[in-house]
């Protein structure tokens, strides 16, 4: 059998180990939405990247997003990406029970709730607020951020 690991790039190896929430570190929301998952994500399922780093930055690349100006969270599995609304209601249903059941707004057309999410998306300085830093994870978080 040949050494299957020899050709593989890092980010292979990154990406096979499990979904990739791919954020804006510097953003209120969304820095706070990632502590939040980290707090609930009892398994570990979901890893983290900002789009200020390196990883999180060639993510958003790689799906057409440019990263300085991302109208988008992603969420990166190997080859499948979730995007938008989408994305958000993946990581609520990843997380279990009770935050399971906000997937149930997967019921809701998704031309209703994308226009919802841009939005948001868009408005997100204004009415949650810029940091002046990107967050940082604590030291038993560290291992979950890429």
């Amino acid at each position: 059998m040949e050494n299957a690991g020899a050709s593989m790039s890092k980010n292979d190896i990154i990406e096979d180990q499990g979904p990739i929430i791919v954020f804006d570190a510097m953003c209120v929301l969304c820095s706070a939405n990632a502590r939040f998952v980290l707090r609930h994500d009892h398994g570990g399922r979901f890893r983290f990247a900002s789009m200020q780093n390196e990883t999180g930055a060639a993510l958003y690349r790689r799906c057409g997003i440019d990263p300085a100006n991302p109208d988008s969270l992603i969420i990166v599995e190997g080859a499948n990406v979730l995007r938008d609304s989408d994305a958000v209601l993946a990581i609520y249903a990843g997380l279990g029970w009770p935050w399971k059941a906000m997937s149930l707004l997967r019921l809701v057309p998704r031309m209703l709730r994308d226009p919802a999410y841009h939005w948001l998306a868009r408005n997100r300085y204004r009415i949650f607020g810029r940091r002046g830093t990107c967050w940082l994870p604590t030291p038993e978080q560290a291992s979950r951020i890429l």
